[in-house]
């Protein structure tokens, strides 16, 4: 195989890969990593340490082979070789292949991984890649994006905080950075800090232990745009609670801007302090839905110009018909056609692709157990599974309860009478209201739509 078609091969095998393990896994043990050569059946796989090298034979062997084998049924073994001071790696390199493994390029792994986490600008934590031009804009986002677009322009003065909240992969993060980059470009001289709230919380652990709070509250403080992502993990954490809010204060006092994203309204984030929830809501609240087919679709047709490969258009309505609710496993799949019309470098058909995808689309409503919908609903309201299936009457447990029977009667088509008995060995009746109740409430508030949506999301992503 020649160089650029290893690298082909590899990107193909990651794009399943990554839809297989957790993001963070995924950036963890498969950065730096590349397909060094093939010889009969065996693949060698370069990677960065001795390390990562035992990891991943112990980890995922089976879900790196199983993804090379399907796009080369050839592969059936796999050699692992230390990038790093491994004669072997002379031997079957070129000395350019050679050179990259033993000192590996970041532009190099970027392309390969295809993945935004790898170009990120270390001042500001911010990824130039996530920009408003190569935003698709649609029905589902658009006033999220009208809003992040006027904070550019209206810096602390309007929609200070701006709170997005969306379900997995329909770009929240995008539209985060995306506000950042604009900043820093139109104006350098700005300080801007992107952060996750896991990342606020470990350096705010650090601090703590080191006894450095006052460079942590700096790094936080001292800038004219907060970004923090994913703030709904500060959930039940008190310290970051606590430090968050003052950071929010200080901020705000100054008219910094303060932009929030989270997979949930703030109503619907549990164990978190009134004083910093009425923060979330104190200013702009914008929520992103799911994409509809049109959006899907703009977004594939986007990609693939970029890509500069040919791909039927019969394909890209498939992919957008077969994958509607997360942009990210959309892009996933896209990638993974390209990275086959490259390897066979021709046009795939729509039967080859369908073939290629088979692996990857599978029917969304998979069967679910009766109890990981009442241990899902239990986690999401923030209870115990004991205080959901009891029969008090009290407000935070008559909606939860009510929830959990509509989920087991929509989405696991259980009787009124079976799921009375599961639920606690109530009457069928009760179990009938609470399902009109929910879709008179479903049909009436779009926010609690929306956390109904993001339970679902949570019962078919385990």
């Amino acid at each position: 195989m020649t160089q650029k078609e290893l690298k082909d091969l590899w990107k193909a095998a990651l794009g399943e890969i990554q839809l297989n393990i957790s993001k963070a896994n995924f950036l963890t043990w498969f950065r730096n990593t590349s397909l060094i050569d093939l010889k009969g059946d065996t693949i060698f796989l370069g990677v960065p340490s001795n390390f990562a090298k035992e990891w991943l034979e112990n980890k995922y062997q089976k879900i790196i082979l199983q993804s090379l084998n399907h796009l080369n049924p050839q592969i059936i073994k796999i050699e692992y070789l230390v990038s790093e001071g491994n004669p072997d790696l002379d031997k079957i390199q070129t000395t350019q292949q050679a050179r990259l493994a033993k000192k590996p390029n970041l532009e190099a792994t970027e392309e390969q991984l295809n993945f935004p986490e790898f170009a990120i600008d270390p001042e500001t934590n911010l990824n130039p890649r996530y920009t408003f031009e190569n935003f698709i804009v649609g029905s589902n986002n658009e006033l999220a994006h009208a809003a992040a677009l006027a904070v550019t322009e209206n810096l602390g003065s309007k929609y200070n905080p701006l709170f997005i909240y969306g379900g997995v992969g329909l770009g929240k993060t995008h539209l985060l950075q995306a506000v950042g980059n604009k900043v820093k470009k139109e104006n350098k001289k700005l300080k801007i800090k992107y952060a996750s709230s896991e990342k606020f919380t470990d350096e705010l652990v650090k601090a703590i232990g080191k006894q450095s709070m006052d460079s942590f509250k700096a790094s936080f403080r001292n800038v004219d745009l907060l970004l923090i992502d994913d703030i709904q993990f500060i959930a039940g954490k008190d310290k970051t609670q606590e430090e968050l809010f003052h950071t929010f204060n200080n901020l705000y006092e100054k008219n910094k801007q303060i932009i929030f994203t989270s997979d949930r309204p703030p109503k619907a984030i549990p164990s978190i302090e009134e004083r910093l929830r009425s923060r979330f809501e104190g200013g702009m609240i914008a929520d992103i839905g799911y994409p509809d087919f049109e959006t899907r679709l703009a977004i594939l047709k986007a990609k693939t110009q970029n890509s500069n490969v040919f791909i039927d258009e019969k394909i890209l309505r498939y992919l957008a018909e077969a994958i509607p609710k997360n942009i990210r496993e959309l892009e996933g799949a896209l990638n993974r056609i390209i990275a086959h019309t490259r390897l066979k470098n021709a046009p795939l058909t729509l039967d080859e692709a369908k073939n290629v995808l088979a692996a990857i689309i599978t029917n969304t409503h998979q069967y679910l157990p009766l109890k990981d919908v009442i241990s899902k609903v239990a986690s999401f309201y923030d209870l115990s599974e004991e205080e959901l299936l009891n029969h008090s009457r009290k407000k935070e447990l008559v909606k939860p309860r009510q929830v959990a029977m509509y989920l087991l009667r929509e989405e696991l088509k259980y009787s009124y009478t079976n799921i009375a008995e599961k639920l606690g060995n109530r009457d069928h009746t009760t179990v009938i209201h609470a399902c009109k109740k929910i879709e008179q409430e479903l049909t009436n508030n779009p926010v609690f739509s929306q956390e109904i949506t993001l339970l679902k999301e949570m019962l078919y992503n385990q």
